[in-house]
């Protein structure tokens, strides 16, 4: 269902350019920090600002703990630490802000959202998105989110990659599914049409591990650990069907590295279909990458219930499987 969200506590009389010059917020550490790196625990009191302008303000002198400036992001907070921080408006702090959005929610109740996100949506603000995100649009959709670090966003899809993402609605909902991706308990599969007709055994398991590219600091690339900085991924690909153009395959997620089915794909010589970045072409009529997040499953981290979500093709990846003459069914994914 398509909402369309309301702004959480909109005044229109309100000057919406009116921004202080700095501005002191209070800190009080309760229980859930106890423990913290004093930069990990301000992200949960100053959900606005990134981690790292957080740890630079801290450098800076800008944060008081117990009466005493600190500058080492890595000291320990304990519950009942008292101290102050002095903000400055940055991008990112002036884009943690509430916009109307039509969201598509697949479920929504207390504890959390599922949402079949649209391509061409980025999800959380970033320089040249400072608006207009998802996640506006869920400070928009519930007051309660700007409680919450990215309000309560816990795993991202890229810009042009279209369907489902879970959402926490507090804090303990939000570990726990952080937890549960961690532990590789959250089932995340993908459809994706790729270049090249599919060839061998219809199962293939790529894992291979994913760090920055060396030679594009903006693309990632599959690397050799006793060279370059990277972490361990793994993809299962699964051919679904062969045209001559190329091939549909579903994509099962073990880990979550950044563009990790793309750089799978491309690693095992299946760029997707229109993904510029990492090989493809456009084709099919698609003009962005052919990748869509169909399958969600978890247990409900409050009532223990089993989970299972789908997300119908978007009309253009529907088309472009027209196109190249392939009849696929979702129900026998």
């Amino acid at each position: 269902m398509i909402i369309s969200a309301p702004l959480a506590g909109d005044d229109p009389d309100q000057e919406a350019d009116a921004q202080p010059e700095a501005e002191v917020r209070l800190l009080n550490f309760s229980v859930e920090q106890h423990g913290m790196r004093l930069d990990r625990a301000l992200v949960d009191l100053v959900p606005e600002f990134s981690r790292s302008y957080l740890q630079q303000l801290i450098e800076l002198g800008s944060v008081v703990l117990n009466d005493k400036i600190t500058r080492k992001a890595s000291q320990k907070v304990k519950f009942g630490d008292l101290g102050s921080i002095e903000l400055r408006p940055t991008p990112q702090s002036q884009a943690f802000k509430a916009e109307s959005m039509a969201l598509d929610l697949v479920f929504a109740d207390a504890h959390l959202l599922v949402i079949n996100k649209p391509a061409g949506l980025v999800v959380h603000p970033a320089p040249g998105n400072w608006s207009g995100t998802l996640m506006n649009g869920l400070l928009g959709y519930d007051a309660q989110a700007f409680g919450l670090p990215r309000a309560g966003i816990v795993h991202r899809l890229d810009k042009d990659t279209s369907g489902l993402m879970v959402v926490a609605r507090s804090r303990s909902v939000m570990d726990a599914l952080v937890r549960a991706i961690a532990a590789r308990e959250v089932k995340r599969q993908y459809l994706a049409l790729a270049h090249g007709t599919w060839r061998g055994a219809t199962d293939r398991a790529v894992e291979t591990p994913i760090g920055r590219d060396s030679a594009n600091r903006l693309r990632m690339a599959v690397v050799d650990l006793a060279v370059h900085g990277g972490k361990a991924a793994r993809t299962d690909v699964a051919l679904l069907a062969n045209a001559a153009q190329g091939c549909l395959v579903k994509c099962t997620l073990h880990t979550g590295r950044t563009h990790q089915i793309r750089v799978h794909m491309a690693s095992i010589a299946h760029p997707l279909v229109a993904d510029l970045t990492y090989g493809g072409v456009e084709g099919a009529g698609m003009q962005r990458q052919a990748l869509h997040a169909f399958r969600l499953a978890f247990l409900h981290p409050v009532t223990g219930l089993a989970l299972e979500f789908h997300a119908p093709l978007p009309e253009d990846f529907s088309q472009a499987l027209l196109s190249w003459g392939v009849q696929y069914n979702m129900d026998h994914t």
